[in-house]
């Protein structure tokens, strides 16, 4: 299958929105902040990962060389798709700040 110009702007959008309401969700939870953009880092590993996690245990040195391997030959369109997700969870934060400045005391 073909990926368009559409496809890439429909995954932009789904992904900021996707992540922009888990880190809202979680931030509501947890009242922290900024807890979701330090944990993304590690959810996109987890989306990039092609590897078991019980591998990483078993032979490490090879599987931290796959994971690299994986992570350097992103495509760009998967980068920018990652990123938005990225910019979800910092526009959640940024937005919870405001709440909290507005009197909004549940969040």
């Amino acid at each position: 299958m073909q990926f368009t110009i559409i496809h890439l702007m429909i995954s932009i959008v789904l992904f900021f929105v996707l992540f922009f309401g888990i880190a809202f969700i979680l931030n509501m939870l947890l009242r922290m902040t900024w807890f979701m953009a330090f944990i993304y880092p590690i959810v996109v590993l987890f989306i990039v990962n092609k590897i078991q996690l019980l591998d990483y245990v078993h032979s490490t040195g090879k599987s931290f060389q796959r994971l690299w391997t994986d992570l350097t030959t992103l495509a760009v369109a998967d980068i920018i798709i990652l990123f938005s997700g990225l910019l979800g969870t910092i526009a959640a934060g940024f937005t919870m700040k405001t709440l909290r400045k507005k009197g909004y005391r549940m969040f």
